[in-house]
C-alpha cells in the first residue's frame, strides 16, 4: 500500500509504477483505492456486464498492471458538484440515496462494499497495489476513515509512506504521521519514501538515519524530481504554467471541470502550447479555445459569464478560429439547457451551435469506438478518423433547426458531435489520447502509455534500495 503524508505527495504515480514493476515479474496485479474523490473518471466493466465508472488513477493503474479495469478497483467514487456536495458512485453506479447522508455515517455504509471488493481482488490476484487518500493520520477523521489504515489492516498490507520533500518539512511530516498512528497501524509501515528530491543526496544525512532511530522505519527510496513521467495528473493539472511552443491551445478551467486528464497528451505534443484560462486575458492570442467537460454545466456556464469569458469566446469563434466543446462544453455551446428533474440547471447557452440539451436523471455511461463524419475546415483532417472514446453524461442533446452538421457518431450510429463552421462540439471523451486524432490535427503524436509505464517501472527499479520491493511481498 502506498500512503502519503499529504495530498499530492505522489501516491498515484508511485502506485502506478509499482503495478507495472510487479507485473513485469510475471505476477497478476490489481490496483485498488477504496474511495476516490475526483471528477476525472473512466467507463469500465462492472458486475453482470453493466458498465460503470472509476477514478482515472485506478484506470491507468490497471493498464499499467496489464489487467482489464474493473469497478472493484475503485469501489467508491465521489464526484464534487459544489463545495459541500458530491455525487456518490458505488461499484460504478450513482447512489442518490447516499448524497444526503452525513459524512461519518456514510463512511460506515460505504466500507462494506469497499471491503468486499478488496477481498475479491485479493482472492483473485497475486499482488494488490493499494493507494491511500490524503493522509492516514488526520486525527479528526481517523475513526471514520476507511480509505487508509482500515483498508491497510483488512489487507494486512505492507505500507510505504511517501512525502514530497520539495515542499519542505519532509522529515517532520514522516515522523508526525508515524507518531499519530495507533501502534497496530504503525506496525504496517515498512518504509519511508522521499519524493521529488532535487540536489545533492549526501545532504540528506543524518536525517534518514535519525528518523529510523526514532521510528524503526528505514527510508527505502529517494526519488529525484521527475516532472515528465508522462502519466496524466489526477488533479491540479490546470495550475501549471503554459507549456510548449507552437499552436496555442487554451482550455477554460471552470470550477467543476471534469476529465481534464484527457488533455495530458497536449502537454507533451511537439508544436503545441497548452494553457489553462480563468480570465479573458488568458484567452488572448489563443489559436484554439477548448470548453472541457463539467460536473455542473449550468453552474460552470454561470461562472464563465461572471468571469467575462463568454464574449472573448464568441469573438474567437467570429474570427474563424477553432472552438471545441467536449461533453459539458458541447452543452454550453448550444442554445439552451433544460432541467425538468433538477439534475443540473436550466438556462440559455452560448448559442454558438443550434443545439438544445435536456438533463436526465439516468447517467449515460458508454465506452466504444467512434467515427468522424466528413467535416469542413478547420476540422476536415478528422474526416473518417476512427478512435476509442467514452461518454459520461446526464445530458441528452438534439439539433434544433438548420446549420449543425453531424460530426461524430458512436458505434451505435448515434450522433454525438456537431459542427457549424469553426465550432465543433463532441460528447466523446478521450480523443486526444488517440494517435490517429493527434496526428490528423497536429501532425505529431506522443509516446504510447505502455512506454510511459515501462519508464516508470525502470525509475523505481533504479531508485529503490535493492531488494526492497521484492521484500515487501514477504512481509504482508
Amino acid at each position: 500500500m502506498v500512503l502519503g503524508t499529504t495530498s499530492g505527495a505522489g501516491k498515484s504515480w508511485l502506485a502506478t509504477a509499482l503495478c507495472r514493476w510487479y507485473a513485469r515479474r510475471g505476477l497478476k496485479v490489481a490496483p485498488f483505492k477504496a474511495q476516490n474523490m475526483s471528477n476525472n473518471a473512466r467507463v469500465v466493466p462492472g458486475p453482470g456486464g453493466r458498465v460503470g465508472e472509476i477514478g482515472s488513477a485506478q484506470y491507468f493503474q490497471a493498464l499499467a498492471a496489464g489487467v482489464v479495469p474493473d469497478v472493484r478497483m475503485n469501489p467508491v467514487l465521489l464526484k464534487p458538484e459544489g463545495d459541500t456536495a458530491s455525487q456518490v458512485i458505488v461499484l460504478g453506479q450513482v447512489r442518490p440515496d447516499l448524497m444526503a447522508v452525513p459524512w461519518r455515517s456514510r463512511s460506515e455504509q460505504l466500507w462494506p462494499p469497499a471491503r468486499q471488493a478488496l477481498q475479491e481482488l485479493l482472492d483473485s490476484h497475486d499482488v494488490v497495489v493499494i493507494e491511500g487518500a490524503g493522509s492516514p493520520a488526520e486525527i479528526n477523521l481517523h475513526a471514520s476513515d476507511y480509505v487508509n489504515m482500515r483498508t491497510a489492516l483488512a489487507a494486512r498490507a505492507a505500507c510505504l509512506l511517501v512525502t514530497d520533500i520539495d515542499r519542505g518539512g519532509a522529515f517532520a511530516h514522516l515522523y508526525g504521521t508515524h507518531a499519530l498512528l495507533p501502534a497496530e497501524e504503525r506496525a504496517l509501515i515498512r518504509g519511508f519514501v522521499l519524493n521529488r528530491f532535487r540536489g545533492d543526496a549526501s545532504l540528506l544525512a543524518p536525517g534518514p538515519q535519525q528518523l529510523q532511530a526514532l521510528t524503526g522505519v528505514p527510508t527505502v527510496a529517494v526519488l529525484p524530481m521527475w516532472r515528465e513521467h508522462g502519466l496524466p495528473e489526477e488533479d491540479g493539472l490546470y495550475d501549471e504554467a503554459p507549456r510548449g511552443e507552437g499552436i496555442q491551445v487554451a482550455v477554460v478551467a471552470y470550477p467543476r471541470i471534469s476529465n481534464l486528464d484527457e488533455f495530458q497528451p497536449l502537454r507533451r505534443l511537439p508544436g503545441v502550447r497548452l494553457s489553462w484560462a480563468r480570465t479573458p486575458a488568458q484567452l488572448a492570442g489563443a489559436d484554439w479555445i477548448v470548453l472541457p467537460g463539467s460536473k455542473h454545466t449550468s453552474g460552470d456556464l454561470a461562472w464563465l459569464r461572471a468571469q467575462g469569458l463568454d464574449e472573448p469566446i464568441r469573438r474567437h469563434a467570429g474570427l474563424g478560429r477553432p472552438l471545441l466543446g467536449v461533453c459539458g462544453g458541447l452543452q454550453m455551446l448550444g442554445r439552451a439547457l433544460h432541467d425538468p428533474h433538477g439534475v443540473d440547471g436550466s438556462g440559455p447557452g452560448l448559442d454558438l451551435l443550434p443545439l438544445e440539451t435536456t438533463f436526465d436523471t439516468a447517467k449515460l455511461l458508454r465506452p466504444g469506438r467512434v467515427r468522424f463524419e466528413a467535416l469542413e475546415a478547420p476540422w476536415a483532417a478528422l474526416s473518417g478518423v476512427e478512435s476509442e472514446g467514452y461518454e459520461i453524461r446526464h445530458g441528452r442533446t438534439r439539433a434544433v433547426g438548420e446549420g449543425a452538421a453531424v460530426a461524430l457518431r458512436n458505434a451505435d450510429g448515434e450522433a454525438i458531435g456537431w459542427q457549424r463552421g469553426h465550432v465543433l462540439g463532441l460528447y466523446a471523451h478521450g480523443l486526444f489520447e488517440s494517435p490517429a486524432v493527434l496526428h490528423s490535427l497536429f501532425g505529431a503524436t506522443v509516446p504510447a502509455l505502455d512506454a510511459v509505464f515501462e519508464g516508470m517501472a525502470e525509475f523505481v527499479e533504479q531508485h529503490f534500495e535493492p531488494g526492497v520491493l521484492e521484500g515487501l511481498l514477504g512481509t504482508c
